[in-house]
């Protein structure tokens, strides 16, 4: 059975290849680092048959940014700076993807990001997509781009909400 839980010691960290050097160092060398000095949290999917082995992982981080960035009728809503949750990053190894796991994990950064909204004022949840193609993952999950880059994306908190409904329902 799938589960996903913070990352920790135990799990190996070593073994994790999602095809990008950079995603792959940081889940090596800084993600436990970050988790423990409070600048983000990691959490790992992994199979109950092997908890060790990383499947995939995400990283989440809360983040501030100019309102103006946002869609104009957002925009106009909303203070100067406003706060958000920022999925820093996700990566499946190169055995698990094509699978759907790419979709558990930004369903479970939706459900987070709501959770985190009842207790820390937020707008939504933002993310750096790293090229077109992952613009164009994160589109069907409701992202839109930002006014000045086409590749920094937000999911409105009202979103996320609809999102969570239509599956509780």
């Amino acid at each position: 059975m799938k589960r996903i839980e913070l990352l920790n010691k135990s799990h190996n960290r070593g073994l994790f290849d999602c095809g990008s050097e950079a995603l792959n160092q940081y889940l090596q060398t800084a993600a436990r680092q970050h988790t423990e000095k409070g600048v983000s949290r990691t959490f790992i999917l992994t199979d109950s048959e092997d908890p060790k082995i990383i499947i995939a992982f995400f990283t989440l981080a809360i983040c501030e940014i100019y309102a103006n960035k946002l869609p104009p009728n957002l925009a106009k809503k909303y203070p100067l700076q406003v706060p958000g949750v920022k999925l820093a990053r996700l990566a499946v190894d190169k055995e698990s993807q094509r699978q759907g796991i790419g979709e558990i994990l930004v369903f479970e950064t939706i459900k987070r990001t709501y959770i985190i909204s009842e207790n820390v004022g937020i707008i939504g949840l933002f993310v750096d997509a790293k090229d077109e193609l992952a613009s164009n993952y994160y589109q069907q999950f409701g992202f839109t781009s930002l006014a000045d880059n086409p590749l920094e994306m937000f999911l409105p908190l009202q979103t996320i909400r609809e999102i969570l409904a239509d599956h509780i329902t």
